[in-house]
């Protein structure tokens, strides 16, 4: 192949130019990426199973060191399960317990509005669900979903108010039961909450402890609620939470609907199985 004559042979411009941009139009358009941008809008969601406040077998209090953790993060929104909303014996006993319930001691000055459902009652105490948010929550309600025998469960749903949005963004923070055929029959009351209580156009975001290490939850949820888990959508399957020193088990999830989850994963195992004997869940949800 010869070389070209000259660099000019090399460097002439092509035979259709693109017509240059209008000052108008580019601005119009720069206006509308802004507008499509201002569409999307992500919140950082945090799951875990805090036992109480106590390490595996109740052999140590580390509340204080979970509160850390749990700060560490930068969650928006923070779903809680096994807190303990009063317990008198342990007040009395346990050092550097806290006299306030344990969604309060966690929230401190980071999260300003928190809930909290009741499920299990007990001479001097109770505990349950709570979630964290440093969005308005406009209302809450918790649902009992226990069924007979002594375990009690429930699903704690509140209505956030997220600056920027139109439409609220509804979260439910959930605990289901040990035995398989009463987390079926929890996993529909799940889906007629969503049903009954959720406008069919509005962000949902249901995180927490299913227990289901069988992995029926999936299609229960989304042939019965349109809710999707966001490590399933990302990596094929549910992540392995439990135990948390080496997990085996997906006992926790996040599932959404009307959302997309990005960037799902499990926190590393130091400092968590320290702190739980559940491995936290955190993912970034576009709304």
């Amino acid at each position: 192949m010869s070389s070209p004559e000259s660099l000019s042979q090399v460097s002439e411009a092509p035979t259709v130019a693109a017509p240059p941009l209008d000052e108008a139009d580019a601005r119009a358009a720069a206006q509308e990426a802004i507008a499509e941008a201002a569409l999307s809008f992500s919140i950082k969601v945090l799951t875990v199973n805090i036992h109480k406040g106590f390490t595996f077998f109740n052999r140590k209090f580390i509340l204080h060191e979970l509160r850390e953790a749990v700060r560490s993060v930068g969650a928006d929104v923070v779903f809680l399960q096994e807190v303990t909303g009063s317990h008198a014996r342990h007040e009395r006993r346990v050092a550097d317990y806290p006299t306030n319930p344990h969604y309060e001691f966690l929230a401190d000055s980071i999260w300003p509005q928190f809930a909290y459902g009741r499920n299990a009652v007990y001479p001097g105490g109770h505990h349950g669900n709570a979630v964290l948010s440093k969005f308005h929550i406009v209302s809450f309600e918790n649902h009992d979903v226990s069924i007979i025998g002594p375990e009690r469960r429930g699903l704690l749903h509140c209505v956030l108010q997220v600056p920027g949005l139109d439409t609220q963004v509804h979260v439910i923070c959930v605990h289901l039961g040990l035995a398989e055929s009463h987390r079926l029959l929890q996993l529909h009351m799940l889906c007629d909450l969503v049903h009954q209580h959720i406008p069919a156009s509005a962000p949902v975001i249901v995180a927490g402890d299913f227990n289901d290490w069988r992995r029926r939850a999936h299609a229960v949820l989304a042939q019965g609620a349109n809710l999707h888990e966001v490590f399933v959508q990302a990596y094929g399957k549910a992540a392995r939470t439990f135990p948390a020193r080496l997990p085996v088990l997906a006992l926790d999830r996040i599932y959404v609907r009307n959302a997309i989850g990005h960037a799902p994963l499990v926190l590393p195992i130091r400092p968590w199985s320290h702190l739980s004997d559940h491995a936290p869940l955190a993912a970034t949800i576009e709304l």
